[in-house]
């Protein structure tokens, strides 16, 4: 039987955030390993009480003991922030380059677990021998510190995995990209390059940090009150340029929020950030004049705990704004984000302090490649196959479009779940399928996208809750009027909501034997049934309900 190379993503494909690809090597039903990325998303309001969404990884799990090793890409948490939850259901090696590991590292010790033996840094444009892949890290440039490609070399042929990436001439911090060696993997062959879609749609570059540091610096030098810059903690160029920006113009910097601090930390420890100012506390920052201080700090997206937010509600302990001073937004609006970012911005300049944001002024480069930089890694590259990812749908159809553009002979749309055979065969395609899903982070505990937890909880936020408790004699009497309680209904006469439920238990309750334990669950469940349609004939909702039967 022939031996054969797949290409299976769990998540990241037909939406962006929550990374988790798969890449298997061997005989059909006894392929080797390893999954690329462990990422979360986050979640909206339409999942109530759920912050974390991560893809369930429940084919590879039923394959563990031929999982070889998770390559991480790079540290942002569509990449990374899963890992700490899955782990423990997998238990393999980890692979990642140092600034990466030291944000993984800190993940596994909130949980309480020694990753230690298990995690192998590896130097920038390692190596790692996981037989039989060779992978191949490539340094790219991105938002964040140490982004890398992968070049994962097997019997069937070899792959490129570009992670995110951009062409940034001038990134600041970190190395420019390897295009020498991308040209050199062009050269040998490439079976197929999965490949970042985010920004497929625009035209031109994305830019460089170089660029946006020229910008900011003639903004922050024409301000004279206090500036509080909001960005992405893990731009850790952005960061440079706050404090370069600071030290330019005669201020000091504080950086406010526990992900500035801890990003901040890690870069010093992998030996970045060693020409900058040193950073004041912001307990401290308090005792300087407003023109002799910058902030730097978290919520960019209007987080409600980001320290932007609580700096705007005037309920951050350390940090106060007033009029005359400035905020900038240093950073893209994420789609779904317009709304509460807008409110904040309102919130602000109602209270006389000016808002610079990506609208108004340069101050922010995206992370991901656009259309020219696409061309740029293609040329170097030269796939036979191209499969999309880190996209929605619409995405992922126009990338293979300009792959078409690009003249590049095999293209395939992939979406979760998809098992690619890249090798053998006349060309790649889709040839099964494995289970794919969500799973959400419910408190501490993992539940699928269906449980009923979820549900009930999206239930109440919706109709709201009402609970009667019905005391029951030892001869199955009813004791007194049953007691009624409610949360979140719309109810203008108590008294009458309250008569016409008790009206309905009296009578249902007739009909059934109590003391009956099976009669009584009959019961429990009609009493249900009745209660939520009173309640939506006299108020319009059908709320949660829940029946206390006690026996006294």
């Amino acid at each position: 039987m022939k031996e054969e190379l797949l290409f299976c993503p769990l998540g990241g494909s037909g939406e962006i955030g929550m990374n988790m690809n798969l890449f298997g090597y061997g005989q059909p039903g006894d392929h080797k390993w390893i999954m690329v990325d462990i990422g979360v998303t986050f979640a909206d309001d339409s999942v109530p009480g759920i912050d974390l969404i991560y893809p369930d990884p429940g084919f590879i799990v039923e394959r563990k003991d031929n999982l070889l090793g998770i390559i991480l890409t790079h540290a942002h948490e569509d990449h990374i922030g899963a890992i700490a939850h899955l782990w423990p259901k997998l238990r393999c090696k980890i692979f990642a380059t140092p600034f990466t590991a030291i944000l993984i590292t800190e993940k596994f010790k909130e949980k309480n677990i020694d990753i230690t033996n298990d995690l192998k840094i590896v130097e920038l444009n390692g190596n790692v021998e996981l037989e039989p892949f060779n992978i191949e890290y490539i340094t790219l440039t991105h938002s964040i510190l140490e982004p890398n490609g992968l070049r994962i070399k097997t019997p069937g042929g070899i792959i490129l995995h570009t992670g995110d990436w951009k062409v940034d001439p001038t990134p600041l911090i970190g190395d420019e990209i390897n295009s020498r060696r991308l040209k050199e993997i062009g050269e040998e062959g490439v079976l197929a390059m999965i490949c970042d879609s985010t920004n497929v749609f625009s035209a031109g570059r994305s830019g460089s940090e170089l660029d946006v540091r020229k910008n900011l610096l003639n903004i922050v030098s024409r301000l004279k009150k206090k500036i509080i810059i909001t960005s992405f903690a893990s731009n850790v160029a952005r960061m440079e340029t706050a404090f370069y920006c600071a030290e330019q113009t005669g201020r000091q910097i504080s950086l406010v929020g526990r992900s500035m601090h801890k990003i901040y930390k890690a870069a010093r420890q992998c030996g970045y950030l060693k020409n900058t100012i040193e950073p004041v506390d912001p307990r401290d920052a308090k005792n300087l004049s407003r023109e002799k201080i910058l902030y730097l700090c978290t919520g960019s997206q209007g987080e409600p705990m980001g320290a932007m937010m609580r700096i705007s509600n005037y309920t951050h302990p350390d940090v106060y704004i007033e009029k005359g001073d400035s905020a900038i937004f240093s950073s893209k609006i994420i789609p779904g984000n317009e709304k509460k970012l807008y409110k904040l911005h309102n919130q602000l300049v109602k209270e006389g302090i000016e808002v610079i944001s990506e609208e108004t002024e340069f101050i922010h480069v995206s992370g991901h490649p656009n259309r020219e930089d696409l061309k740029d890694m293609y040329k170097w590259v030269k796939p036979q196959c191209i499969i999309p990812v880190h996209g929605e749908h619409r995405h992922m159809i126009e990338h293979i479009n300009f792959a078409k553009e690009m003249q590049v002979p095999h293209t395939v749309q992939v979406q979760n779940g998809d098992i690619v055979k890249l090798f053998p065969g006349v060309k790649p395609e889709v040839y099964d399928k494995a289970p794919s899903g969500r799973l959400y982070l419910d408190g501490s505990i993992n539940v699928d996208e269906d449980a009923q937890s979820i549900k009930d909880r999206k239930n109440l936020s919706s109709n709201g809750y009402l609970e009667v408790t019905i005391l029951i004699t030892p001869k199955g009497n009813i004791h007194n009027n049953p007691v009624i309680s409610f949360k979140g209904l719309p109810i203008e006469d108590i008294d009458d909501f309250k008569f016409g439920i008790e009206n309905a238990i009296e009578k249902i309750i007739k009909t059934y034997k109590l003391g009956n334990k099976k009669q009584e669950y009959n019961l429990i469940d009609a009493l249900k049934i009745s209660c939520r349609k009173i309640s939506k004939e006299k108020i319009g909702k059908k709320p949660f309900v829940n029946i206390n039967l006690v026996n006294i």
